[in-house]
């Protein structure tokens, strides 16, 4: 019972740490994963929804993090416990413009005793005046917002003043862009003494947006600066708490080897009249086994769509940082320092404007959910097209040959992401003009051709070019994929996968 409860604590622990990193997927599987060791309601499940809520909070679900905090709630012993997550809950209602339900929570809140008096009240006040403020009752938003901020002060609450602070500079961005400026750069000080980044980059985000002028063209600088570390320090804290569980779990491995062996040997030399007992224990052993395994299982599709998530994620923040964060700083910097009264300065600018939007309409298309009905075909070929550019012609053949109606699901998605990973490695790598995708079948295959006319690469660079990936996905559903390219001689792929 007391190993059960160990393992629970420190997976919590575990995603707690996650989270304070920014690393909301990996704190939801790590939380996943004490799932199996919940039998009842007790404190760890109070944590755990709870902390599932605040996963979801910050990665915008609000749905599932609402669905937490009331888990949390019923699960709390008593009326001072369930104050947290009821605030957590009213913060999410102000986030989706349900400010009445969020006023009427927070109100409620105030008007009973509070767990650690000063510092909570003085929360719940700052989150009670904004909801006021956004739902557009200004002066007493601002009135309580203020004070909130002056116990925080007083009280030598620094975190709690950096929200406050952030609260004010919106407040005063609709009147005094300077009284603005001078709470966003409070908040901005105070969280660099706490490192704390993402106040950070909020606080940047209204010194920038404020007015235009040199000292914002700084700190639009200091911004894609800090978000290219954080980036950075988040990915590298990812790659060494993985390390970190794999190790541990290597250790739990080979010490669970160890006690096993030493059971063995022990077993060994007991008299025949104790071999019962110990054939009872092992049997227990095997039922708990047993049913920790289904509960894994379980809970692995669940993991495996949250590894999927933070996938996608990632991949669009990358395209998001590689293609726009350049484009967007170069346009802001164009308005700054180009006279705009210009006819042609104007229409540079709506050129460079015209160039951020295709390209974002690129990205969203590339991440949307696969459309694998009806209309698959449709999607999958305009997909491809919005490859075509003036100097590359994407050619599709065949493609109405094939009845997709009979295709299963998986097989289109595999389909479509393969096809899609190589029209970007295609713009990366080939500088191809002409690109030939050619579809065909037979009563049991599906057959797809893909050939370039770029200048191609040696065949042992496939796999640092991405493609391997490709072969993972053909391999997944029983198909083959096969590369032919040499330098200067284009690129060829053929793909044949059973319907």
């Amino acid at each position: 019972m007391n190993d059960t409860a160990n393992i629970v604590y420190i997976l919590i622990k575990m995603a707690s740490i996650q989270q304070i990193n920014g690393d909301y997927y990996g704190s939801k599987e790590t939380l996943t994963e004490a799932l199996p060791y919940i039998k009842k309601k007790n404190i760890y499940s109070v944590a755990i929804n709870n902390l599932f809520g605040i996963a979801d909070k910050e990665l915008s679900i609000y749905d599932d993090a609402i669905y937490y905090y009331k888990e949390a709630i019923k699960e709390s012993t008593d009326s001072i416990s369930i104050q947290p997550p009821l605030n957590n809950i009213a913060v999410i209602y102000i986030q989706q413009k349900k400010y009445e339900k969020a006023i009427n929570i927070l109100e409620s809140i105030l008007n009973k005793k509070i767990a650690g008096e000063i510092v909570n009240k003085a929360r719940f006040k700052d989150n009670l005046g904004y909801a006021y403020f956004k739902k557009g009752i200004i002066q007493k938003g601002f009135s309580l917002i203020n004070e909130s901020l002056m116990i925080r002060i007083q009280n030598n609450d620094l975190y709690g003043s950096i929200e406050s602070n952030l609260h004010l500079a919106e407040y005063y961005a609709l009147t005094d862009s300077k009284k603005s400026n001078q709470h966003a750069l409070d908040a901005y000080k105070t969280a660099t003494k706490l490192n704390s980044i993402d106040e950070r980059l909020r606080a940047l985000q209204f010194l920038i947006s404020n007015d235009f002028n040199k000292q914002s063209i700084k700190y639009a600088q200091k911004y894609i600066v800090l978000n290219d570390s954080i980036i950075k320090i988040r990915n590298n804290y990812k790659n060494k708490f993985a390390r970190i569980k794999y190790d541990s779990k290597k250790e739990k491995d080979e010490n669970q080897k160890l006690r096993l062996e030493k059971a063995e040997n022990l077993l060994s030399l007991q008299e025949a009249k104790y071999q019962k007992i110990f054939a009872g224990i092992g049997i227990l052993f095997l039922i708990i086994v047993i049913v920790i395994l289904i509960r894994y299982y379980r809970n692995k599709g669940r993991i495996e769509n949250i590894k999927i998530a933070y996938d996608t994620e990632t991949r669009i923040a990358k395209d998001i940082h590689d293609e726009l964060a350049n484009d967007v700083f170069n346009a802001i910097t164009f308005t700054q320092t180009q006279p705009l009264e210009s006819e042609n300065k104007k229409e540079t600018l709506i050129h460079k404007l015209n160039h951020i939007y295709n390209r974002v309409r690129r990205i969203s298309r590339d991440n949307n959910d696969i459309d694998t009905g009806t209309n698959y075909s449709e999607s999958l070929k305009e997909t491809l097209s919005t490859y075509n550019t003036a100097t590359r012609n994407i050619l599709i053949n065949g493609m109405e040959k094939i009845n997709w109606d009979d295709i299963d699901q998986i097989k289109k998605i595999t389909i479509y992401r393969i096809l899609q990973e190589l029209m970007v490695n295609m713009k990366k790598h080939s500088e191809a003009s002409v690109i030939v995708v050619k579809f065909d079948n037979s009563p049991k295959k599906i057959f797809i051709d893909y050939t370039d006319n770029g200048k191609g690469c040696e065949k042992n660079k496939i796999i640092k070019n991405g493609l391997q990936n490709m072969e993972n996905r053909i391999l997944s559903t029983k198909g083959t994929i096969t590369f032919d390219t040499e330098p200067d001689k284009g690129f060829k792929v053929k793909i044949t996968m059973p319907k």
